[in-house]
């Protein structure tokens, strides 16, 4: 994987959206393609780990509803997952 260079203001990273289904609506994430390389760079092997950094990095450029967390962890691993086995 290309190493991922940082957005050098919000306007890039607002560039980099990606959608995807969290809880049956469709949510636009930026910087989702360069969180999900930086973690599979990381080899994390559980499940619960990889949703831990794809959080973390998500929260960074996004806002994450307290009370949808558990959708977004699941659709991120999901993501991930899919991602990674390409």
């Amino acid at each position: 994987m290309a190493e991922m260079k940082k957005p050098c203001c919000a306007a890039e990273a607002m560039r980099r959206i990606r959608q995807i289904d969290v809880g049956g609506i469709t949510i636009g994430l930026a910087m989702l393609d360069d969180a999900m390389h930086e973690v599979a760079r990381m080899n994390l092997l559980k499940d619960e780990e990889i949703a831990d950094e794809l959080m973390k990095r998500m929260r960074i450029y996004n806002y994450i509803p307290k009370a949808a967390e558990q959708q977004y962890r699941s659709a991120l691993l999901r993501e991930y997952t899919h991602e990674v086995k390409r």
